[in-house]
């Protein structure tokens, strides 16, 4: 969002929907990467939909500055700079405290804990197996629970447009996963107990994990 791929807030299935989350959820998935040109026939081979709806799911991710267009190039997976990504990182550390404090505040009943619990041990049966596309859809789920949970639909709004996608595409560091296993069990008991301040400060712990991980192994962050 960390935060989640926008994928799993598709709810229309409209033909333009099946272009803008299946790119999103590819950069996860590394179908796509940061850099790489989107050919709108490719697409409409991939998704099954036209060109048209390829056209109009392109300027939804424009808009949302998942994509450039560049002149001659046409549409292409946005690359992050340094300082773009440190600007990403920022607005996510308060997004995730802020997620999970909502969350915690609700604290949930017993069955939306059982969907929680079951979610972390998705996320370690799919670690354990070394099912990147299985950890990927746990991880949806995941903040998605914390979303439903929480109620506050502004944040259901803001949270997918954050361009954590783009980060994770970008730095694909096998250590990232781990920590991401770590920290969201973390979150998940500190949400399962309603303990908001705890659950506030382990979301915003997360996300500056990930920063410290990626700043280790890209010196030019750490200017």
């Amino acid at each position: 969002m960390d935060p989640m791929d926008a994928a799993a807030f598709a709810e229309t299935g409209s033909a333009s929907d099946a272009v803008f989350f299946g790119v999103i959820s590819g950069l996860e998935n590394q179908t796509f990467v940061p850099g790489q040109r989107l050919v709108e026939g490719d697409l409409a081979t991939t998704f099954g939909v036209s060109r048209n709806s390829v056209r109009e799911g392109l300027q939804r991710l424009v808009a949302e500055g998942v994509v450039d267009l560049l002149r001659h190039k046409g549409g292409v997976i946005r690359s992050l700079s340094v300082q773009d990504t440190l600007d990403v990182l920022d607005v996510a550390e308060l997004m995730t405290g802020l997620l999970a404090r909502a969350a915690a505040r609700m604290k949930p009943a017993a069955a939306q804990a059982r969907v929680i619990e079951q979610i972390i041990g998705d996320l370690n049966a799919a670690d354990e197996a070394r099912d990147v596309a299985g950890f990927s859809m746990a991880r949806r789920r995941f903040y998605r629970a914390l979303l439903e949970l929480g109620g506050n639909d502004e944040l259901r709004r803001l949270f997918p447009a954050i361009h954590m996608p783009i980060v994770y595409a970008q730095y694909r560091l096998p250590s990232l996963q781990q920590l991401r296993l770590r920290d969201y069990g973390r979150i998940a008991a500190a949400v399962l107990a309603g303990e908001a301040d705890k659950a506030e400060a382990l979301g915003r712990e997360h996300v500056q994990n990930v920063r410290r991980c990626i700043c280790g192994a890209e010196p030019a962050v750490m200017r």
